[in-house]
């Protein structure tokens, strides 16, 4: 009985960052086409895909489109062409979040549910399994648990987020972008509001927070709960960051390969979906890249402090104090080296993040490159480290798919099989006239080196075989053999990795009477998918409509009362004068909290 795959999924912003992670142990890839992708700022050409599903597909690693939207009705058209030409380039599968792309004429590929469809439930889960999604990416806020009972009645691929920056509100479930800026989340457009300054105000009119980040969170790192995660039936290990440099790609990436690899030893129902094995030049630390500090986010179904008040940056890595002598000094206090270009930031006395490069390093004295405000001692955090930054700008990993040789001896000549890891064969012959060598164990030596050196190709050597007498034959013939093999065996892997034909298995049956706003419906072909599914009503999606006033614009798992010690769960809670409020220069929210679900809802 085959092994269950387990893969590793990588953001891609474009085709350099895509082979990137390929060469760092990406079993799949996601990144985004020209149009109609949830990161609008990070579209790509159909012609970059197909040059980047052939490079995946070399080392059997998958690439899927994030198609992942809402379409307005005039849009339709134009999306599902789309979708055939991406079917037509071999992509994996599609990511998608409106339904109405289930009521095209769709080719034979396999839909993945993006959690921008809001998959926070057994439910929705089954919905979409009978709606004809081969996979759904689940809420980030699910805990293990939840996963499981999901996965034990449910036959889907089941994806979770394990690191990135995380969206305050349950996916497809924001609109205060659109509200505010009419810039839309749900369209690729987000605003990142939530990264944004608010005032708490209470029931009173009292002021209790001034000017913070009240809704911007801590990034996701799971890495502790990849082994709960694999048993509660997770097969998709996804990162976030299709805005994210090639440093970011590279460490991340490295990152969770060597996790992923070491929680696979001894497994026997599980193995790694891609190919090849990678080595890697340097010492991933995800502390080292953009970060705005870790939470596991409810993984093991706690609640903790997640909120990033004082900034929405990266402080990046914590290395010590900081501080400021009578003369003026900045003085280190910590173990890490610390060189010219380093950059390193601390909370000022205003509660405010504040950042210089260091332009000397004189013992334990720093130079920054500008004027710092005044302060006696602070914690200090690098931010951008010049020393790993260099390490990942050169050659960082190698990856190389394990190949075996049968070098044998034919009638006519001779005959090179070589075989893959993955059972791929390609086959190369030269006929030749047969001259004995005259020292035959030097011959063989030679022969062997020939064979043997892969060089700057995909494959590495495994066992090589001699069935022959040894023979006078040039390294020259041996290496155009041995380049024909290689060309050859490139070519055959791309075609054994091109995607199975999936056909949609549409099941609807009434299993809602209403589609409420929140079901984001903007065109007739989405109404219509819930009609089958037994919704007599369905309102339009406030991307549509934009009647804001009086409805829930955010639903989180995030709470600010918690956040203040103020939930009623906390043992010793203040009292605070409900309802609260969060406001600006030109809006006012009323918070709601549903204690019995633990959900904070944000409503104009």
């Amino acid at each position: 009985m085959p092994m269950n795959k387990v893969e590793l999924l990588i953001p891609a912003k474009d085709l350099s960052s895509g082979k990137v992670a390929i060469n760092h142990g990406a079993d799949a890839l996601y990144i985004g086409a020209s149009k109609f992708g949830a990161r609008q700022a990070a579209g790509n050409s159909l012609s970059d895909l197909d040059q980047l599903v052939q490079y995946a597909h070399l080392y059997g690693s998958k690439v899927y489109v994030t198609l992942n939207t809402l379409l307005y009705d005039e849009e339709l058209m134009e999306a599902q062409q789309m979708i055939h030409q991406l079917y037509n380039m071999g992509i994996d599968a599609l990511i998608i979040q409106d339904l109405g792309i289930l009521k095209m004429d769709l080719p034979p590929i396999s839909l993945h549910a993006s959690t921008q469809c809001h998959n926070d439930s057994l439910e929705r889960v089954q919905f979409l399994q009978k709606a004809g999604f081969k996979r759904a990416i689940l809420a980030r806020e699910m805990d293990v648990e939840t996963i499981r009972s999901i996965h034990e009645q449910c036959d889907m691929e089941l994806e979770t987020f394990i690191h990135g920056a995380l969206c305050v509100c349950y996916s497809g479930q924001c609109y205060m972008s659109e509200m505010m800026t009419g810039r839309s989340g749900n369209r690729g457009e987000c605003a990142q509001i939530c990264r944004t300054c608010f005032d708490l105000v209470d029931a009173k009119g009292r002021t209790l927070v001034r000017d913070k980040h009240l809704l911007s969170l801590r990034d996701m790192n799971r890495s502790a709960y990849l082994n709960d995660l694999m048993k509660a039936g997770v097969t998709s290990f996804k990162v976030e960051g299709r805005l994210k440099d090639e440093n970011y790609v590279k460490n991340i990436t490295a990152y969770y390969r060597q996790l992923l690899d070491a929680a696979l030893v001894g497994r026997t129902d599980v193995e790694k979906a891609g190919s090849g094995q990678t080595t890697f030049f340097f010492s991933p630390n995800p502390k080292k890249t953009f970060n705005r500090g870790f939470t596991p986010y409810f993984v093991d179904g706690k609640r903790e402090k997640m909120a990033s008040f004082e900034t929405p940056k990266a402080m990046g890595q914590w290395i010590g104090g900081l501080k400021k002598d009578r003369q003026g000094r900045l003085l280190y206090d910590g173990k890490e080296t610390i060189v010219n270009g380093d950059g390193l930031c601390f909370v000022n006395d205003d509660g405010e993040l504040e950042g210089f490069f260091v332009n000397g390093v004189q013992g334990n004295q720093l130079l920054a490159q500008k004027p710092l405000s005044d302060f006696r001692q602070v914690d200090l955090y690098r931010n951008v480290d010049k020393m790993f930054e260099k390490v990942l700008s050169e050659k960082s990993s190698e990856r190389k798919i394990m190949v075996d040789i049968l070098f044998k001896e034919v009638a006519d000549g001779f005959e090179l099989i070589m075989r893959d890891e993955d059972g791929c064969e390609a086959v190369a012959q030269l006929q030749v006239d047969k001259v004995p060598a005259n020292k035959p164990e030097v011959a063989e030596s030679q022969w062997r080196t020939s064979l043997g050196k892969l060089g700057n190709t995909p494959f590495q050597l495994r066992n090589l075989d001699i069935e022959s007498d040894i023979y006078f034959l040039q390294a020259s013939v041996l290496n155009k053999m041995k380049g024909e093999a290689v060309e050859t065996l490139c070519q055959v892997r791309e075609q054994h990795f091109w995607p199975q034909d999936t056909v949609l298995e549409y099941a609807p049956e009434p299993l809602l009477d209403t589609a409420s706003y929140k079901r984001n419906i903007i065109n007739e072909w989405h109404r219509a998918v819930y009609q089958d599914f037994g919704a007599t009503t369905s309102e339009d999606g406030l991307d549509k409509s934009h009647e804001f006033k009086g409805k829930e614009v955010m639903e989180c798992k995030y709470c600010i009362r918690y956040e203040m010690g103020a939930c009623s769960k906390q043992k010793g809670a203040q009292k605070l004068n409900l309802p609260l409020y969060i406001k600006n220069d030109k809006y006012r929210f009323r918070l709601e909290f549903d204690c019995k679900q633990c959900r904070m809802k944000i409503v104009y």
